[in-house]
């Protein structure tokens, strides 16, 4: 798209995202040096009768930051701000990439207590999305943050922590886009230390039989189930004292290239040519893996690199419906004439206290489906989706749903604290756009 030259405003080509299915033609695009520079765009937009969105790395699956308006790109605004070892925080720009914090907090010795697999996103995008990994006891990214900088609809800079304008810092830290934008967000970070990464592969039934107990024995249990088979691979990340013992050269082209990215795009595009090839793939594939145990710090173990595209629904249900909702998923794809070549991935959090977190106020698992770039999804989300919220689930903001404000409303105890604190803080829906007002409401 347009570059804009930093706290100047340009003409803009069309923006898509990541994943290539969302597309938006903003007014211009903003990309500020400062975040007066910010303030002062916002409300230049607001005398201009156009919406504003904050796009970060374009990860989202939905339209969340799309815009006809003016789209400010933050990437400027970006860098660590102060690290507060007596607090044990870091603040840092909103515009830093997840990648960028996690080195230099390494650098430092120190690290995030959890964090999500893919580290190519803003901060402020990764958290206002809801953005998590897998855990039994640390949660999302967003229920680590201490505080942050919102610029509000008439372009004050508002401060929030559990003490200062704590019903706006109850909201805000999955905000959506919908409140303002995040110009600085406080994490709490703690010294690093290794983890113990033990990846096994194991049959769908004994996974899905003993989920319970593994969920218990681990501090970071995840598993993926190769659709077409009853194969998965499971993975159990643990805190210990290390040294770092990283994974051989041979384990680690396995996982990062034959089943992450060159290869695995390689049996995408042809899965995608040639649909009837994908289940022979998946057998393949699925056995292709053995099981292999290495040593790292959290970032190392936690995230990996992913070049292949696909698109992807992820809904958080009750932890206790987890396994009967994968169990009709894989009924569901064995009946069906589907050819799903991308593994369906489980994982964890515990109960939050963010208004609109995926697991606020319940303990909850995450079922998430994907499908390569370029293939249809629709037939197969949507008869996932209709198992998801057959059990109460919540979509991940930031990954394809078709649910809106009515359904929120019914299993989001606290939607409509968050809806109320919208109408005081964005009254005329300056931050507003098409997803918004169909998740929220007008």
């Amino acid at each position: 798209m347009g570059t804009a030259t930093a706290g100047r405003s340009s003409r803009a080509t069309a923006w898509h995202n990541w994943a290539g299915n969302v597309t938006a033609t903003p007014a211009r695009v903003v990309t500020p040096a400062s975040v007066g520079e910010l303030q002062e765009a916002v409300r230049r937009a607001a005398e201009d009768g156009l919406k504003v969105k904050a796009v970060g790395t374009g990860h989202s699956f939905t339209a969340a930051a799309a815009t006809d308006g003016v789209l400010v790109r933050p990437q400027a605004l970006a860098g660590i701000r102060e690290i507060d070892r007596t607090a044990g925080t870091v603040t840092v720009a909103a515009g830093t990439v997840l990648k960028d914090l996690n080195t230099a907090l390494a650098r430092e010795g120190l690290s995030l207590t959890n964090m999500g697999d893919i580290m190519e996103q803003t901060v402020s995008g990764a958290t206002s999305t809801g953005t998590h990994g897998t855990g039994r006891d640390s949660a999302s990214i967003a229920a680590q943050i201490r505080a942050l900088e919102l610029v509000t609809a008439d372009g004050r800079l508002l401060t929030c922590s559990e003490k200062e304008n704590p019903d706006v810092f109850a909201a805000a830290r999955i905000g959506i886009g919908a409140l303002g934008i995040v110009t600085a967000i406080t994490f709490a970070v703690e010294p690093v230390f290794f983890l113990t990464a033990r990846e096994e592969p194991m049959g769908f039934d004994r996974v899905t039989a003993e989920f319970e107990q593994h969920f218990a024995e681990n501090e970071h249990f995840e598993f993926y189930w190769f659709p077409h088979t009853g194969n998965c691979n499971t993975k159990r990340n643990n805190r210990s004292q290390g040294p770092a013992a990283p994974p051989g050269a041979v384990s680690a082209w396995v996982e990062d290239e034959l089943l992450s990215n060159g290869v695995f795009q390689a049996v995408n595009s042809l899965g995608r040519a040639v649909p009837a090839t994908i289940p022979s793939i998946a057998r393949i594939a699925s056995r292709a893996l053995s099981a292999r145990t290495y040593t790292d710090i959290p970032y190392k173990v936690f995230t990996s690199p992913r070049r292949v595209r696909f698109v992807e629904m992820e809904y958080a249900l009750p932890r206790e419906r987890i396994v009967e909702a994968l169990r009709e998923l894989k009924s569901m794809v064995d009946r069906s004439g589907l050819r799903v070549s991308f593994p369906v991935e489980v994982r964890t959090a515990p109960a939050d206290d963010i208004a609109l977190s995926t697991a606020s106020g319940r303990e909850t698992a995450y079922i998430a489906v994907h499908m390569y770039k370029g293939t249809p999804y629709q037939a197969y989300f949507t008869a996932a989706e209709r198992i998801f919220t057959a059990h109460g689930g919540r979509p991940h903001w930031g990954k394809v749903h078709t649910r809106d404000a009515e359904y929120f409303a019914g299993v989001y105890p606290r939607f409509g604290e968050f809806t109320a604190l919208r109408d005081r803080l964005d009254p005329d829906r300056l931050f507003g756009n098409d997803y918004l007002r169909r998740v929220l409401g007008a």
